[in-house]
């Protein structure tokens, strides 16, 4: 039986909540956002929090219920605090720098690498840090990879894009015989 379901979640102050049918619609300071359950799961606002319960008691029904639970949480703690994901750029002459709508990289290749910046997302860099923040968990961690994903780290010198808190398993380089 999921743990996640049986929670509710409250409702920070300056998160408004409201459901439609099967749909829960988020409205915050910045932004907002919409859940569509397709009433696979019983929801009730009560008291300033958001309970879910499951609609009857097959397998696929309490797996929807912790989803979409984990799901509204998300969406609640976007909006009233954001999501934060960091790189870090290691390597010879490897930069980052946020011109207008664009992030640009140098990452050894012949040519910039020039990734356009989602509206809704921030982007700064700080002595080759990228920080990513938004209130979509979903998408940040989707433009996180997709920005590793242009140079991952190498596991000889550690050289490419890897997430702060990444750990890169470095390997012995050649050994010459004598």
């Amino acid at each position: 039986m999921s743990r996640v379901g049986k929670r509710p979640i409250s409702i920070p102050n300056g998160v408004e909540v409201v459901l439609e049918g099967s749909k829960l619609l988020f409205k915050g300071a910045k932004s907002q956002q919409e859940l569509e359950t397709f009433g696979r799961v019983n929801i009730e606002i009560k008291d300033g929090n958001i309970w879910f319960a499951k609609s009857d008691d097959t397998p696929q029904s309490r797996a929807y219920w912790g989803t979409y639970r984990a799901l509204a949480n998300n969406i609640v703690i976007g909006l009233s605090s954001g999501f934060t994901k960091v790189l870090e750029i290691n390597g010879v002459g490897y930069k980052a720098n946020v011109n207008g709508k664009n992030l640009e990289l140098a990452l050894g290749f012949s040519h910039p690498v020039v990734y356009p910046i989602p509206q809704g997302v921030e982007m700064s860099v700080e002595k080759n840090t990228i920080t990513i923040k938004g209130s979509d968990k979903q998408q940040i961690g989707q433009i996180a990879a997709e920005i590793r994903k242009f140079r991952p780290p190498e596991p000889y010198k550690g050289k490419g894009i890897k997430y702060s808190d990444e750990v890169i398993i470095r390997k012995a380089g050649k050994t010459s015989k004598k």
